[in-house]
C-alpha cells in the first residue's frame, strides 16, 4: 500500500507539474520555437538538475504515465497512414521512402562506427555494444515526426506533389521505423548479452515479429468493439489509452513466459503493436472518423505529459561533456537524409529542383523518435541513459531547425498558400461576382448606403442592362491575368454568385494575393460547405436560409426585424478596431451616442463574451446596432468598417 500510495502522490504531483509546462510552452511559440520544445526546456527547468521538483527518484514512479503516452504516440502515427491519400504518386513515395529509410541508416551505422575510437562515450565499449549502438542509433535517425510535419503543412496551407510526398514519405516511414526498430533491438540484445548469431536467432525475430503482429490485429479488433458501441467521448478515449498500456505489462508477461518455458525470449514491441492496431483500424473499418478524432482530442496533454518527462529525464550532466557528440551526431543525420533524398528523387525521377530540397521535410523530429529514445533508455541500463541523453539533444536541435527549413522548402517550390497580408484600408467599395436578379436588386439596395459597387460577369455587354453608377467589367474567365485587371485590393467586400467551382477559384485568389477581406459565398451544395470556411469566407446556404430565417422572426421578431434592416431608420455595423487610443480602452468607457448598443466582439475569428469591462484590442471586430446618424459618428470614431446591414 505505502508504494501504490507513493506512486499516486508522484503521479498526481507530475500532472500538476505539466499544467504549468502546458501554459510556458505557449510563449515558445510566440517566438516561433514548436511547443514540444517548450515542453522539452520546461522539464529540465522541473527536473533533477535546477528547480528539482522532479527528483531522480521520483522518475521510477512515472514510468506508467511514459508507457501511456507511448501507446498513444503509436496510434497517432498509425493514423496518418490512410492508404487511400497516398495511391497518387506512389512510385516517387516509395522511393523517397526507400532513400530516408535505408540510405539515413547506412550513412548513420558506418559513420558511428568509424568515428567510435576517437569519441570517449563509446571508445571504452566493447565492439559488440559499439555496434548495437550505432544500429539503435541510426533507427531513431530515421524516424521523423508526422504531427510536426502536418503542423507545417496546415500553416502554410501547402498542397501539390512535393508536400503529398514530403507527408506520405514522414508517415511510412514512421511505420517502418517502429518495424525496423524491433528488429535492431533484438539484435542489440543478442550483442550486448554476448551471444552468438545461430539460426536460432532469426526463427526467434520472426515469432517475435509474428506474435507482434496477431497481438495488434487482436488488440484492433478489441478497439473496434469499443468505438462500434455507444458510450460517452471520453470514456472511449481512456479505455483506448488503457488498452494500449496494457500492451506494456502483456509484453512483459510474455518475455517472463519465454524465458522460463522457451530455449529463448521473446520481446514483443508494444509500439508496433500499437501502430498495427491503429493501422487496421483507419484503413479498414467503419470507426476511423472517431478514433481519429480522440486522437487528436487527447494530443496536446499526451504531448504535454510525455515531451515534459522527457526533458526532466535528461541528463545534463552527461550533457555538458557529451554535447559535441550530439553536434556530431546531428550533422551525421542530415548528411544522411540528404544523400537520401537525392538518390530517391533521382531514381523516382523527380524534378532538380526536388532532388536539391527533398531533404528538408524530414530534419523534424518528435515523438516516435523520443519514443525509442525512451526505450534504449529503459532496455540498456549501462550505457542506455548517456545514449538517450545525446540523443534527446540531437532530437531538440532538430525541432528547432526543422519547421523552418520545411517552410522554406514549400516555399521554395510554390505550393504554399498562405493568406496575403491586407494593405488597402477599407473603402466601402464591393465587387459582385455575377450578374443576375439578386446581384441587380443587392446594388440597390447597397448603393442607398453610399457604397460603391462594382459587377464582374462573363456575359456579353448586350445582355445586360447597365446601372448608373455602377462599373461593369466583362471578363472571359478567372485566370491570373483576368484577375489581375480587376484590381481586386481595390475592394474591401466581395459577393460571390457564381458556381461553387467559380466561387471557390475567386475566394482563394482573394485569400492568397489580397488577403483579409470580406468574401461572401453563395452556396450551391452543402458538402463544399466547410472548404470555404477554411478560408474565411461568410457563407450563405440558401436550402436553409429562409427555414433559418423563419426560425429566428418566430423565436424573436424584434431582434430579426431590426437586423432585416424593417425597423425605420434603424441599422446595424461592424467596426474594426484600428485607432491606437482604443487599444486598452474597456467598452463601459467608450464615448458612444446614447442609442448605440454594442451586440458583440469578434477576437481572432471568435466570439468572446463580452462586458462593461471588456478592454478593445487592435484588430477586434465590434457588431453595434442603432440609428443610422450615430453609427455615422460611430464609423468615423473607429475610423474603419467592414460591412453595414440594410436599414
Amino acid at each position: 500500500m505505502p508504494i501504490i500510495k507513493n506512486i499516486f502522490f508522484f503521479l498526481v504531483a507530475f500532472l500538476w507539474i505539466v499544467l504549468g509546462s502546458f501554459q510556458v510552452a505557449k510563449y515558445f511559440q510566440k517566438i516561433k520555437l514548436p511547443l514540444i520544445t517548450g515542453f522539452l526546456i520546461s522539464g529540465i527547468i522541473v527536473g533533477p538538475f535546477f528547480l528539482k521538483l522532479v527528483s531522480v527518484e521520483a522518475l521510477p514512479n512515472l514510468k506508467m504515465i511514459n508507457e501511456f503516452s507511448l501507446a498513444y504516440i503509436a496510434f497517432a502515427a498509425g493514423v496518418e497512414l490512410y492508404l487511400k491519400e497516398i495511391k497518387s504518386s506512389l512510385r516517387s513515395i516509395l522511393w523517397n521512402t526507400f532513400g530516408q529509410l535505408v540510405i539515413t541508416f547506412a550513412v548513420a551505422v558506418v559513420s558511428i562506427l568509424l568515428i567510435a575510437p576517437y569519441i570517449p562515450f563509446l571508445a571504452n565499449l566493447s565492439q559488440n555494444n559499439v555496434i548495437a549502438i550505432a544500429i539503435l542509433t541510426a533507427t531513431i535517425f530515421v524516424a521523423r515526426s508526422p504531427s510536426s510535419a502536418i503542423a507545417v503543412i496546415n500553416e502554410m496551407r501547402a498542397k501539390g506533389r512535393f508536400t503529398k510526398t514530403a507527408i506520405s514519405v514522414t508517415v511510412i516511414k514512421d511505420v517502418l521505423v517502429i518495424l525496423l526498430f524491433a528488429i535492431c533491438l533484438s539484435i542489440a540484445n543478442t550483442l550486448v548479452k554476448g551471444i552468438e548469431f545461430q539460426k536460432l536467432f532469426i526463427l526467434e525475430l520472426v515469432i517475435e515479429l509474428s506474435a507482434t503482429f496477431v497481438i495488434g490485429i487482436a488488440l484492433s479488433y478489441l478497439l473496434r468493439f469499443v468505438f462500434s458501441i455507444k458510450l460517452n467521448s471520453i470514456i472511449k478515449t481512456i479505455l483506448l489509452l488503457v488498452f494500449g498500456y496494457l500492451i506494456y505489462p502483456l509484453s512483459h508477461y510474455i518475455h517472463h513466459i519465454s524465458e522460463v518455458y522457451l530455449p529463448f525470449d521473446i520481446l514483443i514491441e508494444p509500439l508496433l503493436v500499437c501502430i498495427t492496431a491503429s493501422f487496421i483500424i483507419v484503413n479498414y473499418s467503419n470507426s476511423r472518423i472517431e478514433f481519429q478524432a480522440n486522437i487528436e482530442k487527447v494530443g496536446p496533454a499526451i504531448y504535454a505529459t510525455f515531451f515534459t518527462l522527457a526533458g526532466a529525464m535528461m541528463s545534463l550532466d552527461i550533457l555538458a561533456y557529451t554535447w559535441k557528440i550530439a553536434l556530431i551526431f546531428f550533422f551525421i543525420r542530415l548528411v544522411g537524409m540528404m544523400a537520401g533524398a537525392w538518390l530517391g528523387s533521382t531514381i523516382a525521377g523527380d524534378p532538380k529542383l526536388f532532388r536539391k530540397i527533398g531533404w528538408m521535410p524530414y530534419v523534424t523530429q518528435a515523438g516516435v523518435g523520443l519514443a525509442l529514445v525512451m526505450v534504449v533508455s529503459n532496455s540498456f541500463p549501462v550505457w542506455g541513459n548517456e545514449l538517450a541523453t545525446i540523443i534527446i539533444a540531437v532530437i531538440v536541435l532538430n525541432q528547432l531547425v526543422g519547421p523552418p527549413l520545411f517552410k522554406w522548402a514549400l516555399k521554395r517550390v510554390g505550393e504554399t498558400h498562405v493568406q496575403a497580408k491586407d494593405h488597402y484600408e477599407h473603402s466601402h467599395k464591393a465587387l459582385i461576382f455575377g450578374y443576375e436578379n439578386q446581384s441587380v436588386a443587392l446594388t440597390h439596395e447597397l448603393k442607398k448606403q453610399s457604397w460603391k459597387i462594382s459587377i464582374a460577369t462573363r456575359k456579353l455587354p448586350e445582355e445586360v442592362e447597365l446601372i448608373p453608377e455602377v462599373d461593369f467589367h466583362f471578363i472571359k474567365d478567372l485566370q491570373r491575368k483576368t484577375m489581375e485587371s480587376l484590381h481586386l485590393g481595390e475592394f474591401d467586400t466581395f459577393v460571390l454568385l457564381r458556381s461553387d467551382k467559380g466561387n471557390y477559384q475567386i475566394c482563394e485568389w482573394i485569400y492568397e494575393n489580397i488577403g483579409k477581406k470580406v468574401v461572401i459565398v453563395r452556396l450551391h451544395e452543402r458538402k463544399n460547405l466547410k472548404k470555404f470556411y477554411e478560408l474565411g469566407a461568410l457563407v450563405i446556404d440558401p436550402s436553409t436560409a429562409f427555414v433559418n430565417l423563419l426560425q429566428h422572426f418566430v423565436r424573436s421578431p424584434l431582434a430579426t426585424s431590426l437586423l432585416m434592416g424593417m425597423e425605420p431608420d434603424k441599422d446595424t455595423l461592424d467596426v474594426i478596431v484600428e485607432d491606437e487610443n482604443l487599444f486598452g480602452v474597456a467598452l463601459r468607457n467608450l464615448r458612444l451616442p446614447s442609442d448605440i448598443l454594442v451586440l458583440s466582439v469578434k477576437r481572432k475569428g471568435q466570439m468572446i463574451i463580452s462586458h462593461g469591462y471588456t478592454r478593445l484590442r487592435k484588430n477586434d471586430v465590434l457588431t453595434m446596432v442603432g440609428s443610422i446618424e450615430s453609427l455615422k459618428k460611430v464609423s468615423l470614431q473607429f475610423e474603419s468598417f467592414v460591412t453595414t446591414n440594410r436599414h
